[in-house]
């Protein structure tokens, strides 16, 4: 109970924080006073650096993003709460996203102590809302497991697979990992690289899936053609993004995550008490782990265009609250004028920038997360509270909130 008043004492402080943009109840942008719908979009890794890297390189110096063009904006801290490191890790983050705690690095959809914690999608589905998980990750990787599983590690994959058909149950279940769903000797429909393999210890999920209601998709054609209303599809063996440093890293996920978001859309919205989706980019975190800044654009352009698909839905549905964030920033990118000179192999360019005969290069700092906060950007019902600064726990809160869930 202390956690939750705790929490409940930090939505006060974003409430009363003074600023009529953060106290606003109604929607930015929005004439609905209540959302019936909620879509998180997540750009893995997604800070201030990538946004300005984006956004010179796909629209210009003057130019402007889809996620840089709903109502509000604002900064959101990403510690966590881990005894030992400052940095917060994705499953610590999205557990802070999901159920409004902070916790431990490694840790998913539990406290520090290892007790679970109900979440926004867990809210959603009490409340008869259906519910969807869609990644270029693996559907069971740190991030989408916050959402809709509880256990102590992220490492235990199959285990978050099992509570997803046992437990959770989201109506649409897209992404990769299809290793943590087929038992060792079955290799599944993706070839596995050296050192990859099947390694479910509960049997074929998959199946296990299908005989509790799932229609099992295996590729963008079978995604597209299918009706059903429970859909689980896994489109690599393990994340769908081929990570690399430049000249070697390729994004090219099998199944675009644009097509995935309009097949969840589609599907999860035949619901009238509306419904949760969570979205993830994950490339945009794994190629500034490998300072691959062309990897990074790649990555950034399939989020912009999702960004775009999904607010072409809010258009004719004005009661979704959206919000885009970064759970974390990865590589400490930054953003330098282009010396032909400079020889730093931490550099990444040139690049050019449309419309101008400028260039830029981009500066990295590490291979791992950093500290620094990451912007958001939201739009629909309560998305004003999310102007200013913020706890990543208050995210959860304004989801909340606003649904009345």
């Amino acid at each position: 109970m202390r956690g939750r008043g705790l929490a409940a004492a930090t939505v006060l402080v974003v409430l009363c924080g003074g600023s009529a943009a953060v106290a606003d109840t109604t929607a930015a942008g929005s004439g609905a006073r209540s959302a019936r719908n909620i879509i998180y979009i997540q750009g893995d890794g997604l800070g201030l650096g990538q946004r300005d890297l984006l956004r010179l390189a796909l629209k210009g110096k003057n130019g402007k993003l889809a996620i840089e063009g709903l109502a509000a904006t604002g900064l959101v801290r990403t510690a966590s709460a881990d005894p030992d490191e400052i940095v917060t890790d994705s499953a610590a983050a999205a557990t802070a996203l999901a159920t409004g705690h902070k916790t431990r690095n490694g840790a998913v959809g539990v406290d520090g102590d290892g007790r679970p914690l109900e979440t926004i999608l867990e809210r959603a589905k009490r409340a008869g809302k259906s519910t969807g998980l869609v990644t270029t990750a693996q559907v069971t990787g740190a991030s989408p497991a916050a959402f809709a599983a509880h256990v102590p590690s992220r490492d235990s994959q199959s285990d978050i697979a099992k509570q997803y058909i046992e437990n959770s149950r989201p109506d649409v279940l897209l992404g990769g990992g299809e290793d943590w769903w087929y038992p060792k000797g079955n290799p599944g429909l993706w070839p596995d690289k050296p050192g990859e393999e099947s390694r479910s210890p509960y049997g074929d999920l998959v199946e296990r899936a299908q005989r509790t209601g799932y229609t099992y998709v295996r590729d963008g054609d079978e995604l597209r053609t299918t009706r059903a209303n429970r859909i689980l599809g896994l489109f690599a063996n393990e994340d769908m993004v081929d990570y690399g440093p430049d000249g070697a890293g390729k994004y090219a996920p099998r199944v675009p995550l644009q097509q995935m978001a309009r097949k969840a859309l589609d599907t999860l919205s035949k619901n009238p008490r509306g419904f949760f989706l969570f979205l993830e980019e994950e490339g945009t975190d794994g190629m500034s782990h490998e300072n691959n800044a062309h990897g990074v654009i790649d990555a950034g352009r399939a989020l912009d265009a999702t960004v775009a698909e999904v607010l072409r839905f809010v258009r004719t549905h004005p009661d979704t609250l959206v919000i885009i964030g970064g759970d974390h920033e990865t590589g400490g990118l930054s953003i330098e004028n282009y010396d032909a000179s400079d020889t730093d192999p931490d550099q990444d360019g040139p690049f050019d920038v449309p419309g101008s005969k400028l260039q830029f290069s981009v500066d990295w700092t590490t291979h791992d997360h950093t500290g620094a906060d990451t912007p958001v950007t939201a739009e629909g019902p309560g998305s004003g509270r999310l102007g200013g600064t913020v706890e990543n726990t208050d995210v959860y809160w304004v989801m909340r909130l606003a649904s009345g869930l």
